[in-house]
This record gives C-alpha cells, sequence and structure tokens, in this order.
C-alpha cells in the first residue's frame, strides 16, 4: 500500500467500521441508543463532507498506526483537532474537525515538508477525534514526542566549508526549502557563535540577521511570499500555536547534537507585516566562564572575593539587559558551588542547568512569583540564594532581610551605575538603616568586544582622542591602587579584520566594571533622600574606577579601542 490509489481504497473499505467491544445485557439498550445517535451523525457529517467537497473518514475502528500518530504531538493534536491516521513513507492523511481552518492546512504542508510525502486532509467527527486522541494513551508503543531539530554532523560540516563570510549565508538560503532554511540559519549561527537569530517580516522581505559579540549583523534577506511558511515551521518545532498570530508567544526547542544538546528559546511578538521572532541560542559553554576571566582588575577582583567569601550579605549585579550581570552571578556561584554548600537560585527563565545547583522557575500564572518563591526558598535551609531580579519591594524586603538573617543573596537590579542601586532600593521602600549591614557589594557592568588578536594593528589616534584619554586617567582615584602608564607609552590598537572574525576587527567580550563595597564611610551616610550623585562621590572617595575609566585602562591594555568604550559608556 504505497500509492495514494491505494490509501484511498482502504479508506474506503473502513468507511463506517465498528468496535467490536459486545455492551452487556443491562447496557445494551442504552448502549443501542447512543450507538444510533452516533450513526445519524456520522452520516448527517457525511453528507455535508460530500456537499463540501471534502473527503471524509469514520476512524471508529480504523486501525491507526503509531508511524502516523507520531508525526503530531498530543497537545497539537488537542488544540487544533486534528489526527495524523495514516503515514506509508510516501503518503499521509489527516483527519480534521475543521479541514479548510489556515492552521490545520499549514500543519499539513509541514508535515509534508518534513516526510517528502504526498499529503491530505479529511472531515472528521468529534468521536472520530476522541478516539484518534485515545489511541495516543491506548497504544504503548508511542513514545513521547520531543520538539527540536536534529541538525547532523555532516550538515554542519558541509555548512561551515561554505561559511567563510556572513556574505555566504544568503546565497544558500535562497536556493533552499523551508525546512532547510531553519537548518541553515541554526547550523550558520552555531558556527559563527551567534547568541540570537533574529526573523523579521518586513514590507519587502524577510530579513534574518545575528547578534554576534552582541552587536546585530544582517545576514539574508528572503522572499516574503515565504513567511507564513517560515513561520509555521518556527512554531511547529518550538510548541508555539499556530494559528495565534495577534498575541506574543514563548517557546523552547533543542537542536540534537552528537556532541551535546543545545537548547534555543523562541519569542515572538505581532509586527505591522507579520511577526519578528527571536531566537536565543543557550549554549552550556556560555556560562563556563572562569570568574578570574572576567576582566576584573586585580585589585578590584581581591576586594570582591573578600566579599563573595562572606557567610552572609548580598551581592548585586547592575546594568540594561544583555551586560552580563547573569554570567557574572553564574560565575559566581560556580566559585563557590561545593558539596557542602546548599545553593538555590529562583529564575525567570531558567536558561542553563548548573550543576549541583537547586534552580527554580518562577510561574507568574500560577502566581510563583520572586517573592512568593523566596519565602519557601528560605525555607529549604539554604546557603546561598540567588534571584533572578529584583524587581519590586517586596521581592527587596524579603531578599534584604535573608542576608541579614545568614544568606549570601545574590541578585541583579536595572540600573545604570552602581551608585543608582542604593537610590533605587530606597524608592522601593528598603529603609536605609537595614541596607547598611545587609548589603556586601554592588557591581555594574557593560561588555565590550574584544580585539581579534590575528589581525591587530597599532593606530595613531588624533589629538582629541589622546586629550580625552588623559582627562578620563586624571581623575583616576589615588585609592584604586591603579597609576595610569605616562603618556608617550600609551599605544592604542585595533583588528585589521580578515575572514576569521568575518572582517569585524573583533572576536570576543570582555567586561568594564564599576564595584562599590560597603565601608564604614558609606554605610555611615545612607539617608532617606541619599542621592545617585552622592553615591558615586562616595565611591570615588573610596577608590572606585568607573566603567569608563577601567574601560579606557583595557583600551591601553590592547583588549578594545576607544570606539568600542564610547559606545557602550557615553552617557
Amino acid at each position: 500500500m504505497t500509492t495514494s490509489q491505494s490509501i484511498e481504497d482502504l479508506l474506503g473499505r473502513m468507511k463506517g467500521g465498528q468496535s467490536d467491544h459486545e455492551p452487556t445485557v443491562t447496557e445494551k439498550l442504552e448502549e443501542k441508543m447512543v450507538e444510533m445517535r452516533l450513526k445519524e451523525k456520522e452520516k448527517d457529517l457525511e453528507r455535508k463532507a460530500q456537499s463540501s467537497g471534502a473527503p471524509y473518514i469514520n476512524l471508529k475502528g480504523f486501525p491507526i498506526s503509531p508511524e502516523a500518530l507520531r508525526l503530531i504531538p498530543f497537545t497539537q493534536a488537542k488544540e487544533l483537532q486534528v489526527i495524523a491516521f495514516i503515514n506509508t513513507g510516501s503518503d499521509v492523511r489527516i483527519g480534521a474537525i475543521n479541514p479548510s481552518h489556515t492552521a490545520v492546512k499549514e500543519l499539513l504542508y509541514q508535515l509534508e515538508e518534513r516526510t517528502k510525502a504526498h499529503g491530505g486532509i479529511y472531515q472528521i467527527s468529534e468521536e472520530s477525534l476522541r478516539v484518534g486522541l485515545t489511541a495516543y494513551d491506548t497504544l504503548p508503543i508511542i513514545k513521547p514526542i520531543v520538539k527540536g531539530v536534529t541538525i547532523q554532523e555532516e550538515e554542519l560540516k558541509k555548512y561551515e566549508a561554505r561559511f567563510i563570510s556572513y556574505a555566504d549565508i544568503q546565497p544558500v538560503m535562497s536556493s533552499s526549502s523551508v525546512s532547510d532554511i531553519m537548518t541553515i540559519a541554526l547550523a550558520a549561527a552555531l558556527h559563527f557563535n551567534s547568541s540570537d537569530v533574529h526573523i523579521e517580516a518586513e514590507e519587502q522581505g524577510i530579513v534574518v540577521r545575528f547578534r554576534i559579540d552582541g552587536v546585530l549583523q544582517d545576514v539574508a534577506t528572503l522572499d516574503h511570499e515565504l513567511w507564513k511558511k517560515i513561520i509555521s515551521r518556527i512554531k511547529l518545532i518550538s510548541g508555539l500555536k499556530i494559528n495565534i498570530i495577534d498575541k506574543p508567544q514563548d517557546g523552547r526547542f533543542t537542536i540534537f547534537l552528537s556532541g551535546g544538546n543545545t537548547d534555543v528559546r523562541v519569542s515572538t511578538i505581532p509586527t505591522a507585516w507579520g511577526e519578528s521572532v527571536v531566537m536565543r541560542i543557550l549554549r552550556s559553554d556560555a556560562i563556563q566562564v572562569k570568574f578570574a576571566s572576567l576582566g576584573f582588575r586585580p585589585l578590584v577582583e581581591k576586594k570582591l572575593m573578600a566579599e563573595i567569601q562572606k557567610p552572609h550579605g548580598m551581592i548585586l549585579t547592575t546594568g540594561p539587559t544583555g551586560s552580563g550581570k547573569t554570567t557574572t552571578l553564574y560565575a559566581v556561584l560556580c566559585l563557590i558551588n561545593q558539596p557542602d554548600v546548599k545553593i538555590i537560585t529562583l529564575e525567570d527563565p531558567i536558561e542553563y542547568k548548573l550543576e549541583g545547583i537547586n534552580q527554580s522557575q518562577i510561574d507568574h500564572t500560577r502566581e510563583y512569583t520572586f517573592a512568593t518563591g523566596l519565602r519557601s526558598v528560605l525555607r529549604q535551609d539554604p546557603d546561598v540564594v540567588m534571584v533572578g531580579e529584583i524587581r519590586d519591594g517586596e521581592t527587596a524586603d524579603i531578599a534584604i532581610n535573608a542576608a541579614l538573617t545568614g544568606h549570601l543573596m545574590l541578585s541583579t537590579l536595572h540600573t545604570n551605575e552602581a551608585s543608582g542601586a542604593i537610590p533605587r532600593l530606597i524608592a522601593m521602600g528598603i529603609k536605609p538603616f537595614l541596607l547598611a549591614p545587609s548589603l556586601n557589594a554592588i557591581i555594574a557592568q557593560r561588555l565590550v568586544r574584544r580585539i581579534h588578536e590575528a589581525c591587530k594593528e597599532e593606530v595613531i589616534p588624533t589629538p582629541e582622542q589622546r586629550e580625552t584619554v588623559k582627562q578620563i586617567l586624571s581623575d583616576l582615584p589615588k585609592k584604586s591602587g591603579e597609576a595610569p602608564p605616562p603618556p608617550e607609552t600609551w599605544k592604542f590598537y585595533r583588528g585589521k579584520g580578515c575572514e576569521a572574525c568575518n572582517h569585524t576587527g573583533f572576536q570576543g567580550r570582555v567586561g568594564l566594571y564599576e564595584i562599590i563595597v560597603m565601608d564604614d564611610v558609606i554605610k555611615a551616610a545612607l539617608s532617606e533622600t541619599i542621592s545617585e550623585y552622592q553615591m558615586k562621590e562616595l565611591a570615588k572617595q573610596q577608590g572606585m574606577i568607573t566603567m569608563r575609566q577601567d574601560g579606557i585602562l583595557k583600551v591601553l591594555d590592547g583588549l578594545t579601542t576607544l570606539e568600542e568604550v564610547d559606545r557602550t559608556t557615553m552617557e
């Protein structure tokens, strides 16, 4: 039975198939009436299907194969009210309550793309749907269906040989099917170490962009006619609702590789010309950054290490989205992760799995927030707690009190500078007399691109640039322990650009930091009215190097460029 004709013959023989179950004597009359009503409904539906031109099938008693059921996950089958009932390898048939529904048609298209088979949609009744959905439970040989994309190592190697620069992605995508476009995009993103893949519907076409080292790069433009097929493919593999196009959705899938699986977090939002999709690639090696390689200056690192090793108190990281706050906290967690230390995290969402650490996912739909979760976590007798973000006064209050009662608390706060953290917490309702004994240190950070060492070359700065550097370093606090090199020894570098760095001149990133440690002077100055400016002046007196100063020192160390420092730290 490998041809379309043989499939149709089989369907004709199976129409109206009855169950082998014989009712008991006491149930006979009742079941007969129910059966008569069901038969009548099936006949009515068959007549309607004939008048509309749609083929009809009764799945009661039909031998639905496991291979067919595996094509559509149970949750999706229930949501779209569809059942895949035949899959011979060359032919695929699905039954639907509403065969004309756009989402059902898109699903069949995706199945045809995936299986390379000829497909068809049949009209089924609610009873047939019930029978089909029940089959998921009654057939034990059906295995759980995992959402994901399998990229073979051979495919990666094949594409890697073709992807020398970003420009090589366009011709490969333009000549590929929708299914292959997804594989190509993910293979290229992995090859170029992209953190995010952006696929955006615009008026004239579809734009594909990669975020590499924090900067978006255009890599391809596709025909707008492909949009519906591409967005349906993305939603299908990430567990999103295909027929929802006017609301944001969040999903997830896995790239299965022999060297280890990589999770991908998917976000969609409606836009004027369709939807915008961002796929964040969650590499396990992204969090394997050693604390010593984060980029702290030696004296600052020593000072921060002393605060991390304290048994209680709070350490905050601040900065905008994408500034590396979570990576810094993960590096701290890995540093203190020992068998005799109980560590629990509250995250929204959990992006990376950390061995030996209890990670808990926030779920606002079930009222499991940072505040409610933190209360429960503290009853778990932890030594160290990480809260993904302090967003409100309630969470801040619980975290501060936990830091006061023998726990080391780690969290993030959205302020631009370290000096803004304390005024922000006070604005949330935290009393200064509680902040003084509970806060250990505040870290503000940004990420700048590293100069690619393979194509690094010396450059001559303009007189204005030298004067700017001189002015910034002249304000370097004496207590910082940093002595700026004399101007006659200054050297400035850039990346010339080569194939290995896609002619950008950069590869990788390094952090710029400013750190406030809570000493007696700062504690004594805390009040309800303390401003960000006052905090910054107190921190400078303590010896704090600002992020901009840290950036200039890294420029003179040959790690990055003046332009990068200006891009990330200009006020």
